[in-house]
């Protein structure tokens, strides 16, 4: 088995490698802000389109939990992404023993979930989906977190709730988020809020109402983009009281 998970791995790895388009890397580079500085630094991409990523996970079903470790401690993205939509695969898949192990074992790696993409396409299905039913003050923790990424997974792991009309937690993780530096949060506590307004506008506008004056202009606009224009233009002028 181990041998066979190796083998799995190296083919994995290769048939990626095969996949590489130089120019969408760069225009990858730039897009997740990979310079100095910047969100991403120093992340490397091989310039693969996440739906052809979805395609080769689903060959690599059986890769274990060690070696989807091997994949996120890869400097490469395609291989953390690829190794993250194998685990959520493994986790639609799994019984509730094994659902547990995976959630676990996601948060022990939560410093290899770096960047937007990583946490969007995992957070809701694993993280939401096992704590749906049980107590959320691991959200509560990881959104106090000094570390963007984990914020990002505490609020955007709500979106499962807000599927299944349960909004409580997200408007608390807002609460706590409201003052976050990063664009990258203000962003990501916008688009739930906006959700929850798809669900049921009266509770997005009764947060709205508390809280509008003082949100970061970005979370606000996300918030209010389904709305319509006349009442957008109201809420993004402070005149609605």
């Amino acid at each position: 088995m181990v041998k066979s998970n190796l083998r799995m791995l190296e083919s994995l790895k290769k048939e990626l490698q095969e996949l590489v388009d130089e120019k969408q890397a760069e225009i990858l580079q730039r897009f997740f802000k990979t310079g100095k500085g910047e969100y991403g630094e120093g992340d490397v991409f091989l310039g693969i389109k996440v739906p052809i990523q979805r395609q080769v996970a689903k060959k690599y079903s059986g890769l274990s939990l060690p070696k989807i470790q091997e994949l996120l401690k890869s400097g490469v993205h395609e291989h953390r992404l690829t190794g993250l939509i194998i685990l959520s695969n493994k986790y639609k898949q799994a019984g509730d023993e094994d659902k547990a192990n995976i959630f676990n074992f996601y948060l022990k790696n939560t410093k290899n979930i770096n960047n937007w993409d990583l946490v969007d396409v995992t957070a809701p299905n694993i993280v939401g989906h096992f704590l749906f039913d049980k107590k959320k003050n691991i959200l509560y923790d990881l959104a106090r977190s000094n570390n963007l990424w984990e914020r990002r997974i505490a609020i955007v792991s709500t979106f499962n709730f807000i599927r299944q009309q349960e909004f409580e937690d997200t408007l608390a993780l807002s609460e706590i988020l409201l003052d976050d530096k990063h664009d990258l949060i203000h962003k990501a506590v916008g688009w739930m809020l906006r959700e929850v307004g798809k669900k049921d506008e009266a509770v997005l506008e009764e947060f709205l109402k508390q809280h509008h004056k003082v949100m970061p202009r970005t979370m606000l606009r996300y918030a209010i983009e389904k709305f319509e224009e006349e009442k957008r233009k109201m809420y993004l002028l402070g005149e609605v009281e």
